[in-house]
């Protein structure tokens, strides 16, 4: 296929047109953005865009959805020490790339008087956080944390500081400090303070 050569409607021009959101977001932030700025940087006309997406907020959901998901995978090494360092790692990474940094901002764009982000885009930081209990019930399972550790309040002991410095202070984030919050949290969860006993 030629680069002029037209995407269709399959996973093509799904996957195009959420990486031409993130740009655009990135690039205009969240008020500025419109469907038909990305359905012009993808090169579809914007009823193609309109037929998935039938407005604004649902097309920005998704491509959040899909940045968080590709970019911060889920580790499974076996180890809680090793699953929660490369958990914070990934985010860290993520917080400092393009397509973090267009998350992040729509996130915070109500705090800068800006037109609020939909609900949406809230629940898809509610659904990784979900999605990535099984690293801390695989870790009680294994003995390495006490039984009835609350695993999303170790999940979210982990993040907020990495959050914290990105959205709060302002302060660069690297591996050094993904690697004090992971054991910032294992500390926690093995002096039992996210369990109810």
């Amino acid at each position: 296929m030629s680069p002029t050569a037209p995407l269709g409607r399959g996973p093509k021009v799904r996957t195009a047109v959420l990486a031409a959101t993130i740009d655009e977001l990135s690039e205009r932030g969240y008020a500025a953005f419109t469907i038909d700025n990305v359905a012009q940087r993808t090169g579809v006309h914007k009823t193609t865009v309109y037929r998935r997406w039938p407005d604004r907020e649902t097309l920005i959901a998704e491509a959040l959805t899909d940045s968080v998901t590709t970019e911060i995978p889920l580790p499974d090494t076996g180890s809680v020490d090793e699953d929660l360092r490369a958990l914070a790692r990934s985010l860290v990474a993520w917080a400092n790339s393009a397509s973090g940094r267009a998350v992040l901002a729509v996130m915070v764009s109500t705090a800068a008087g800006l037109p609020a982000p939909p609900l949406s885009a809230r629940h898809v930081f509610r659904d990784r956080i979900r999605q990535t209990l099984p690293v801390v019930t695989r870790a009680i399972t294994r003995g390495e944390i006490p039984d009835g550790t609350d695993p999303a309040e170790m999940v979210k002991t982990l993040v907020a500081p990495i959050y914290f410095r990105v959205l709060i202070t302002g302060e660069p984030v690297d591996d050094s400090t993904a690697d004090a919050a992971a054991a910032v949290a294992l500390t926690a969860a093995r002096a039992r303070l996210f369990t109810n006993n």
